[in-house]
């Protein structure tokens, strides 16, 4: 009889447990600790001395050492000939695999929604494919729009923001071959009359667009149709997918410091920083 209780006293007492709400796993405060010396390290760019690297952290020289060590022999951090902390084996390994498991155009998804609706624009992504920039997302505008591009639309790397920003970062040989199938793309050289070379202000256009990480199309190649359009880069420093916003003629602003485009920079970071581009040399700032 006593055991008898004793058994539906422990079934009642897990029946109990199921519903009581999960209480906030115990961590390891020293763990923690170690990770904001990370999150500060991963934050800068680039390698730091001790005291730079606590200070960031927020912590003291002294508390931040010891954490340093340990993550040394781990194999998380390295020390360069100048004796500055950067990551180490274990950390570039974690790194590459976690960049071999992202999918560019399925984390950008979210971006390219969310910025269509932030906007009331139309929000377009292109990669880099083996006829040219294409189109692989586009998220209408609720307003009515005639916007042209369609899903697998193939864009000139001329005429239009979204290839011009591609072509900005591309070698020269790369872009020479790319050039000469200009004609099979949308508002491409040699196609629907235009002419069959470049103008005379490209190769300063394409300038302009890698200091800027920026470029607009107003109205050209589609007449009535605006559009913005920034690189977004992974770890290798190569452009992986170019975003693009568009809208009528006149119904929002273009410039690189409205609203809009700083919106799609914004984006643009985000997505980079995942990507892998953090803290390279020319930047993925926006």
């Amino acid at each position: 009889m006593s055991a008898t209780r004793n058994r539906a006293g422990a079934r009642e007492m897990t029946n109990d447990e199921t519903t009581t709400p999960a209480k906030p796993q115990r961590g390891i405060q020293a763990l923690e600790s170690t990770g904001a010396l990370l999150e500060a390290l991963v934050a800068a760019g680039r390698p730091l001395p001790l005291n730079a690297l606590a200070r960031d952290a927020g912590m003291a020289a002294a508390k931040a050492h010891p954490h340093l060590v340990s993550l040394q022999r781990a194999g998380l951090l390295t020390r360069d000939e100048n004796g500055n902390f950067e990551a180490g084996a274990l950390s570039l390994e974690l790194g590459l695999m976690a960049l071999q498991r992202l999918s560019p155009t399925g984390e950008s998804e979210p971006e390219i929604l969310a910025l269509a609706q932030a906007t009331g624009l139309s929000a377009a992504m292109a990669v880099l494919g083996p006829v040219g920039p294409t189109v692989v997302r586009l998220e209408e505008a609720m307003r009515p729009q005639h916007v042209s591009l369609r899903i697998g639309t193939v864009l000139s790397l001329v005429n239009t923001a979204i290839g011009r920003t591609f072509a900005a970062f591309l070698p020269e040989p790369v872009l020479d071959a790319l050039l000469l199938q200009e004609p099979v793309r949308m508002a491409g050289l040699g196609a629907e009359g235009r002419a069959a070379t470049p103008p005379a202000d490209y190769a300063g256009r394409r300038t302009a667009i890698r200091e800027q990480r920026f470029d607009t199309a107003l109205s050209n190649p589609v007449p009535g149709i605006d559009t913005v359009a920034v690189p977004v880069f992974d770890h290798t420093g190569e452009v992986t997918l170019v975003l693009a916003l568009m809208g009528s003629a006149g119904s929002f602003e273009t410039a690189l410091d409205a609203p809009p485009a700083q919106a799609l920079l914004a984006a643009a970071h985000r997505l980079s920083w995942r990507f892998g581009a953090v803290g390279r040399a020319d930047g993925v700032t926006g």
